[in-house]
């Protein structure tokens, strides 16, 4: 392969097995540019790479009149002498050099940041350049334990988040982010990873069967950096180890030796190109694997590799094939069977394929447990099998969940023992060292240095020509220079564009440094800890702002792992654990482990959270709103001196905050209150609620969307009382709320609204005029869902089995009506017409049901242009009877989900009505308004920040120390609600205020208007 040819130089004599080559030292004139050539840190002991060899000093040298400056190194895979006879000096600290060059981030006591004299007067008085690191600097993605490294290339201002330039800092070039026309990694070291693993999971296989009591031929496996090059390990291996079990045949107690390999990329590459050049490897496919373990009469002279691609262990959990355009829209929808498939057949993983959260691992902790039962059910010939892993990925508790961390080159393997493996299961062989490459270092080098020589050459060019020189550029250098600048990190003192959001890290790491904290390899020590219970929808933006405390660890705890470990990742503070909530023990473990509790779980499960909260005397932090059983502990609550502070979300949350704040300061003006109206939605935006049923989709859980619908409903407008009951709260909405002269919106009355004038500290509901609180959604919201209610899909007791999507909403309606519903179109419309007596709303209903996929396709009559929601995979039905309730509200999350870079939209507005202290009641009125309107982001949904943020604002000041409250509390103490406020104000969440004089046409006379005539009921 074209990867292992030797450059005319190197076969003539700069290994150092063979003679040197003396190179001609011809007189050159001056150079014009200067590079240096860093020795790596002496910390790490195996990194013997180098990013030039010194065929490419000798050709910048000698044909690109480049001088080359190199630091001595005696650990280096060539020696400095052979860069002193291709024309490089010794340099100790490289301090002349314009471009600096090196393998892994620079130590701190050596990155040079100060400017460069330039050997030519054209640049003006001051005469100097700034300096050009390349490195892979391991800051790109915000690594805490980099970020010092990355601020000594920023400003003093920018180093702490702020705006400045300075020309003379240097320039920061990542190597990870230079790619290549096709958009792939220009210079990487994936296949020597490839290579250098194979060879060490071989060694760590051999040791494994050592520990079986069996010496195999893999014993003579050679390890990669113990031998000169490539060529002499690929002989060993192939005449002393696998010509051997050529010859002799595998030991059979643990053969035949099965090799699976899983990935596509140039690590997998790397993997088959050794195990493709020996003599006596077959390779087998995936559904022979099991009889080819079995059979007593496979041959034991030939090693078996199979190449396990996508197709062939992932599956759709609805049963459907794999299709990689779909797995990648909807990873989701996907699981690993790799654990029954293909595992439990293999002596030796060799993992290549990369895994990221939100898609389905290779195979979970659960999955090895099935795997080794498997092996261990086919007797004799389960002996060994998969007993040894090569993961090459290194994605610690990724694709391999078992994978707790990496090994190192003089320490290669371990053994892997997950929490909850039985005792009667072995554990597991990993060899999963971080630094493969750096075992093959003299062909790795060559590579690379290959790869980087046509953009090193730009960029001399490009230099040379600001100095006044004359341009020796190819054809190509344009393109190169290009993929140069999309990988500079950091440039006159500022970071570019693309990596501003390092800024975030940046200002992390400067605080610890303010605080004085204790730093470690990995970041920041923290002194405080947080346990978040729960990690949906509105959890991400609350992870960010904790995170943002160096002081603080924190722990997400989650029934969906893959979920809370995408919200962490980014986190080098926070971490994710897996949770059962109905595991007591494992909860209070964690309870007791914490200093605060923020629970994102459904609202009944506060209660009992709040009950161990207090039994472990921990503060808790909840979005939802106070239930009569969390009440109940407020005495309790008292007495362990423990804060139970709930609401603390949008709506509850910012909404009563707000509210208390203004009423506040409208009594400091010495107004009295007549009246108060606030509504609050999370709805889309616009532009994507067009054409869906219900004009909505789901920011937050749709099971707490339909539940709220299930309360009964209290409030006072225009002087009289009103009483809805639940079954009345769809048909006796507001069907004109009046807050936008552009959107329109309808309200439902939202639970007992009169309990708030005591919240509120308002008169008596009795002096009020009005006292209302409402929840905003888009036209034809109620009068539709309150058709899916009328149908029984709101049933919550009674469990229903279902077949398939479809037959839901006939199900639904057998419970309904308490008779037997026909599947076919007749039966199933004169159904929906017993319960829905109107032609027109049932058209309208049928019409949603199928774009919903809730009925076959021969029950709706007409199907409008904006039906495209039937198609598309549907989410996996559940195995054993469900309540109505969660079938709709599993089916609504997946098919009025926000899809990528679809934005929604939270509005929240209170009007109050007042007039002068004191005055009578026709005095004149004024009415104040104070509103929030704000769309998500690329980063975040707009209803995620209004809950997340408030939750980390208050849960931080307690944690803090700064809330004196304690019992069961909402936001109304004037710390905690004035703290919010401003925290919000400074995320761009503040509320705007505006006042004008009543003269008809406010919010609460709009409403008075159409309180009473209530659409139909059904």
């Amino acid at each position: 392969m074209a990867v292992l040819r030797r450059s005319p130089f190197f076969i003539r004599g700069l290994s150092r097995l063979s003679r040197p080559r003396l190179f001609h030292t011809a007189q050159r004139r001056a150079a014009e540019v200067t590079i240096g050539i860093r020795r790596e840190d002496p910390e790490r002991i195996w990194e013997r790479r180098c990013p030039l060899t010194p065929d490419a000093v000798y050709r910048l040298v000698s044909e690109l009149d480049v001088q080359v400056l190199i630091q001595d190194c005696e650990r280096r895979v060539w020696r400095t002498s052979d860069y002193v006879k291709a024309g490089a000096k010794v340099h100790e600290t490289l301090e002349p050099a314009h471009i600096v060059l090196g393998i892994k981030e620079t130590p701190l006591n050596e990155l040079l940041t100060s400017p460069v004299p330039a050997p030519s007067p054209t640049l003006g008085s001051s005469g100097q350049l700034p300096r050009i690191h390349l490195m892979f600097s391991h800051t790109i993605k915000g690594q805490l334990y980099n970020m010092e490294l990355l601020s000594k290339f920023l400003s003093q201002s920018n180093s702490s988040g702020g705006i400045g330039y300075n020309e003379s800092l240097p320039w920061l070039i990542d190597y990870e982010l230079l790619l290549n026309k096709d958009g792939k990694r220009a210079v990487s070291f994936g296949w020597y990873a490839g290579v250098a693993g194979t060879l060490e999971a071989l060694n760590a296989l051999a040791h494994t069967h050592l520990e079986l009591g069996v010496a195999s031929p893999l014993l003579y496996t050679p390890r990669p950096h113990t031998y000169p090059d490539l060529r002499s390990i690929l002989s060993v291996l192939k005449d002393c180890v696998f010509g051997r079990i050529q010859s002799d045949g595998f030991p059979g107690s643990v053969g035949p030796l099965v090799i699976g390999i899983t990935g596509k990329g140039r690590v997998t590459e790397g993997v088959l190109y050794v195990l493709n050049q020996l003599p006596n490897v077959e390779h087998v496919s995936v559904d022979k694997l099991r009889g080819l373990v079995l059979d007593s009469a496979t041959d034991m002279r030939k090693v078996y590799v199979v190449h396990a691609l996508p197709e062939e262990y992932l599956v759709r959990r609805d049963g459907g094939k794999y299709s990689r355009d779909d797995y990648y829209a909807h990873p989701d929808a996907y699981e690993s069977q790799f654990h029954s498939r293909v595992a439990p057949y293999l002596s030796l993983l060799l993992n290549g394929v990369g895994w990221s959260p939100g898609f389905p691992r290779l195979m979970t902790n659960a999955q090895l447990r099935e795997t080794l039962e498997i092996a261990q059910s086919m007797g004799a010939r389960g002996k060994g099998r998969f007993a040894c892993v090569g993961d090459i990925s290194c994605d610690v508790e990724g694709g391999l969940e078992f994978l707790p961390h990496h090994s190192t080159l003089s320490e290669p393997f371990f053994k892997a023992r997950p929490d909850g493996l039985p005792a009667h299961l072995p554990s597991v062989t990993v060899m999963a060292v971080d630094i493969l490459p750096s075992a093959l270092p003299l062909e790795a080098s060559q590579h690379f240095s290959g790869a980087l020589m046509p953009y090193l050459t730009a960029l001399v060019d490009a230099r040379r020509v600001l100095l006044g020189g004359k341009s020796r550029a190819g054809a190509d250098a344009a393109e190169k220079m290009d993929a140069l600048m999309r990988a500079v990190v950091a440039r006159d003192g500022a970071l570019t564009g693309p990596f501003k959001w390092l800024e975030g890290p940046l200002g992390t790491w400067k605080q610890s440094l303010e605080r004085d904290l204790p730093s470690s390899g990995a970041g920041v020590v923290p002194r405080k800890r947080v346990l978040m219970l729960g990690s949906g929808m509105v959890a991400g933006p609350a992870v960010d702002e904790i995170c943002k405390r160096p002081d603080v660890w924190l722990v997400v705890a989650s029934n969906a792992l893959e979920e809370a470990t995408r919200l962490t990742n980014a986190h080098v503070n926070a971490t994710s654990v897996l949770l059962d909530i109905g595991d007591r023990d494992g909860v209070e473990r964690l309870i007791g482990e914490a200093d605060v509790v923020i629970s994102l779980l459904p609202a009944p499960l506060h209660p009992p959270i709040a009950d161990l909260c207090i039994q472990r005397r921990k503060h808790l932090v909840t979005a939802s709103y106070i239930s009569p059983a969390m009440r109940s502990l407020h005495e309790r609550a008292l007495d362990a001196g423990v804060l139970l502070l709930n609401e603390i979300g949008l709506d509850p949350g910012i909404d009563h905050c707000s509210a208390l704040s203004l009423i506040a300061s409208l009594r400091e003006q010495k107004k009295d209150i007549v009246s108060f109206t606030s509504f609050c939605g999370g709805l889309p935006a616009p532009e994507h609620a067009e054409g869906i049923p219900l004009g909505y989709k789901f920011s937050w859980s749709p099971k707490g969307v339909l539940t709220a619908l299930l309360n009964d409903a209290r409030f006072k407008l225009n002087d009289k009382i009103h009483y809805l009951q639940h079954d009345e709260l769809l048909t006796r909405y507001f069907p004109d709320v009046p807050l936008s002269s552009v959107l329109k919106f309808e309200g439902i009355p939202n639970r007992d609204s009169l309990s708030y004038a005591n919240v509120y500290g308002l008169h008596s509901p009795q002096k009020l005029r009005t006292l209302l609180r409402g929840t905003l959604r888009y036209p034809g919201f109620c009068r539709l869902m309150g058709m899916f209610k009328a149908i029984g899909l709101f049933e919550s007791q009674v469990p229903i089995q279902i077949s398939d999507w479809s037959s839901l909403a006939r199900r639904a309606l057998e419970h309904r009506l308490g008779t037997l519903v026909m599947d076919d179109a007749a039966s199933i419309r004169s159904a929906f017409a017993d319960l829905i007596p109107d032609a027109s709303d049932r058209e309208t209903l049928l019409e949603a049901l199928h774009w919903l996929s809730l009925v076959p396709p021969a029950v709706v009559s007409h199907v409008s242009d904006t039906a495209q929601g039937v198609s598309g995979p549907l989410p996996p039905l559940p195995a054993r009877g469900t309540a109505p309730i969660d079938l709709f509200a599993a089916l609504l999350a997946h098919k009025l989900r926000f899809r990528p870079a679809e934005r929604d939209l939270v509005v929240l507005s209170h009007e109050v009505v007042t007039r002068p202290a004191l005055a009578a009641s026709g005095a004149d009125e004024e009415v104040h308004t104070s509103s929030l309107i704000t769309y998500g982001t690329e980063h975040a949904s707009a209803m995620a920040r209004c809950v997340g943020l408030p939750v980390a604002f208050a849960a931080l000041q307690v944690l803090d120390g700064k809330v004196g409250a304690r019992g069961v509390q909402g936001p109304t103490e004037r710390e905690v609600y004035l703290h919010v406020l401003g925290r919000l104000e400074e995320a761009g969440l503040g509320m705007k205020e505006s006042v004008y004089r009543r003269n008809g046409g406010n919010i609460e006379e709009t409403l008075a208007q159409h309180i009473d005539i209530g659409p139909r009921a059904y």
